[in-house]
This record gives structure tokens, C-alpha cells and sequence, in this order.
């Protein structure tokens, strides 16, 4: 009898598991596997877990990391080959501890920077503490990276530890080279082995910021005035900026929401953009600038992707951007700078992709980089990613929950 109790009790058990189990299948349409690319369902999914923790584990039983996002999403990585299809559980039980791969803070330290990362690539954006120095830098900035843990946090502290400034302040004035090797110490403008901040923005759009045009003149965004971050980790980051209110014509009032999303394992944020007090469609360009005259970039705007290789620096190698676009642009070309604006933005131009935006709607693109000493050998590599990035865009994957 006893025996016969216990397996009741062990079938009713694997009954009420079977009962709550989610299955979720992933298809790939595409002629291209996919691999680690985050997929996303809605918390919907998980309804009749009825609040209970869970674990999501692929087709060997092996747990996989999962987060739960602001905007009630749970995104986890999915690898399946071309064409094929593949089956996740969701199952109740206490999921394993992840490591964070994206991740990124404010540094009021720092003149208010806001910077992030994954286990590829690292950005920056500037906030209202550079722009009261008066210096214009407009765009996102790059940090390239070589190793695929956090290493953003632990530049920055090393750089602006304050008893490492004084140091150097005192060293200057009694040895100016032992100030200067004590710098470059920790500067993060120079490669320790892990990466580093050698991009130049300036006052361009840097490395794929979108900007409104006005009468054919790019309306250039200055640095965020507020920002909340999201998400952040262990699998995406996200941040929201809100800038101070842009003249376009004669409006005087245009208002810039930004929401920036980092997935892990990708080279490339998602931009969500919306121009509030904005009255009539109007043209909006996204670009990446170029640093000197240029033929090693590429440009489709039925594709929709804009792709260019900054100058080979002798020491750090060579940085790829890239924007690229969920549907076709109305015009992708390099537009380069009279000399007058050359000498002014210290640049030659930008690539620019056009599109049109209408009020009440969202502008919503992805752009990002990539690094010679980080999976990129050469310009050529770096392009047939953007391609395939560009393609896998408009070929989701397909989920499918029962």
C-alpha cells in the first residue's frame, strides 16, 4: 500500500510539472544558423506557472540564462541551424546563478558619461555635465574590447582613482615622465590587454546617432539631459535619454527620446527614437562619421544598411560601424564636408542613411561596431556581418509557445 501511495504521489507530481511546463519552439526560416542570438516571448507565457521562480533548458536538459525585462519580456539565447527548428522547457524550479555579459552605468564622475557593454563590444554617450564645459561631442562613442567579461566599470575607476590623479598632479611637478608613464598606466585611451576608448567623436554623429533635418542642415543633438536605466543584465542593457528640446525650423520645441538596448552576443544596440512636439513628417538621417577621405565603406539603401571602416590607427588596429535599418531607406551615400565645417567637426564627412520620420510614430534601427583584434580581421569580414545582420532582420526567427 505504501508503495502504491508513493507512486500516486510521484505521478501526481509529474503531473502537475507536465501540467506547467511551457514549451517554446524556435524556427529559423534563414538560409544562416543562428547562434546566441536572444530571442523574446512576453511574461504571458509563464502565466500558468502562477508566479513560481522557473528554469528554461534546452534540448540536452542543460539550463540556459534567461532575464526578465522592464517591458514584461523574457529574453534567453537560442541556437538553431538554418532552416531547422529547436524546442525549449520552461519548467518550475530555482534557476542557476548567470553571469552578467551586459551591462552599464551613469559616471558623474566622468562629466556624466553613460557607458555600457557586452561580451563584444562597449559604447558611450555624454550627458549634461560635458555639454555645461562647452565642449560638442554629439554622437555615440565606441570602446572596443578584446575580452568578454565587464571591463568598463573597472577602466573608469582605475583612470579616475583620485588618489592615482593626485599622484600624478605631484609627480608633474617634480618628474613630468614618471606623471606621464604613471598616466598612461591607467589611462583608458591605451590598450591593457583587455581594450580601449580610441574613437573620435567630436561634434559629428559619431558612430551611428540619428539627428533631424531641417532646410537640409543635420539638427545636431547635444548631450542627454535626463536618462533611467532599464535593464541591466545579465543579457540586455537598456537605457532611456530624454534631451533638451531641439529647434527644427521654426519649432523651437522638439523634444528627443532615445532608448538604447545592448544584447549579449551582439556587436549592435537597438535605437528606439521618438520626437515629441513634432508637427509635420520630416527627414532623419543616421550616420557615422568619416574620420578622413574614404572609399572602404558600403552603402544600400533597398538592403537598408550603411557600413564603413574608420583608418587603420598603427598600434589599436582598425574599428567597423555600421547602421542598419528593419526596411529599406530613401537614400544611403557619403556626404562629405565643405572645407569650412572640415576644419570645424575635424572630419571629413559622415555616411548617411535618410529616412523620413512622422510624428506620433517611433524610429527604430540598430547600429554598432566591431574590432580588428575582436573577430574582425578585416573590413571584408566585418561587411559580410552587416549583410547578414541586415537579413536576419527582416527573417525572424519564429517562436511558437504551447
Amino acid at each position: 500500500m505504501k508503495k502504491i501511495f508513493s507512486l500516486l504521489l510521484a505521478t501526481s507530481a509529474f503531473a502537475c510539472t507536465q501540467e506547467k511546463m511551457v514549451e517554446i519552439t524556435i524556427s529559423n526560416p534563414s538560409a544562416t544558423d543562428r547562434m546566441n542570438e536572444i530571442t523574446e516571448i512576453t511574461s504571458d507565457a509563464v502565466a500558468r506557472l502562477k508566479g513560481e521562480t522557473f528554469i528554461i533548458s534546452d534540448n540536452t536538459g542543460s539550463q540556459i540564462p534567461y532575464q526578465l525585462t522592464y517591458d514584461n519580456k523574457i529574453i534567453f539565447p537560442v541556437s538553431v541551424k538554418a532552416g531547422e527548428n529547436i524546442t525549449y522547457k520552461i519548467t518550475p524550479g530555482t534557476p542557476e546563478e548567470f553571469k552578467t555579459i551586459a551591462c552599464g552605468k551613469q559616471y558623474p564622475e566622468r562629466v556624466d558619461d553613460v557607458a555600457w557593454e557586452n561580451d563584444r563590444i562597449a559604447f558611450r554617450t555624454y550627458g549634461p555635465a560635458l555639454q555645461a564645459t562647452g565642449e560638442k561631442a554629439y554622437g555615440c562613442d565606441i570602446w572596443v574590447k578584446c575580452v568578454s567579461e565587464p571591463i568598463v566599470d573597472m577602466r573608469y575607476k582605475t583612470e579616475l582613482d583620485p588618489e592615482t590623479r593626485a599622484k600624478i598632479t605631484e609627480l608633474r611637478k617634480t618628474d613630468p615622465t614618471a606623471a606621464q608613464q604613471l598616466a598612461e598606466s591607467v589611462s583608458y585611451h591605451i590598450d591593457h590587454g583587455n581594450g580601449l576608448d580610441y574613437y573620435k567623436v567630436g561634434p559629428t554623429l559619431g558612430a551611428g546617432t540619428s539627428a533631424l533635418l531641417a532646410n537640409d542642415s543635420i539638427v545636431y543633438p547635444y548631450c542627454y539631459k535626463d536618462f533611467r536605466i532599464l535593464d541591466n543584465g545579465p543579457l540586455r542593457f537598456t537605457v532611456k535619454l530624454v534631451y533638451n528640446p531641439l529647434t527644427v525650423k521654426d519649432n523651437n520645441n522638439v523634444i528627443e527620446t532615445r532608448v538604447i538596448t545592448l544584447d549579449a552576443g551582439s556587436q549592435m544596440n537597438k535605437y528606439t527614437i521618438i520626437y515629441d512636439n513634432l508637427t509635420e513628417a520630416t527627414p532623419v538621417v543616421t550616420g557615422i562619421v568619416l574620420h578622413e577621405p574614404s572609399k572602404d565603406y558600403q552603402v544600400d539603401a533597398a538592403k537598408g544598411y550603411i557600413a564603413y571602416a574608420d583608418p587603420v590607427d598603427p598600434t589599436n588596429g582598425q574599428i567597423y560601424i555600421a547602421a542598419i535599418f528593419p526596411e529599406k531607406v530613401n537614400d544611403a551615400k557619403a556626404v562629405v564636408f565643405s572645407d569650412k565645417e572640415k576644419a570645424e567637426r575635424g572630419a571629413d564627412g559622415h555616411v548617411l542613411a535618410y529616412s523620413t520620420y512622422n510624428p506620433g510614430s517611433s524610429y527604430t534601427y540598430y547600429s554598432g561596431a566591431g574590432w580588428s583584434k575582436w573577430g574582425f580581421e578585416n573590413s571584408g569580414k566585418w561587411f559580410e556581418y552587416v549583410q547578414k545582420f541586415a537579413q536576419n532582420l527582416k527573417e525572424p526567427l519564429i517562436v511558437t509557445i504551447k
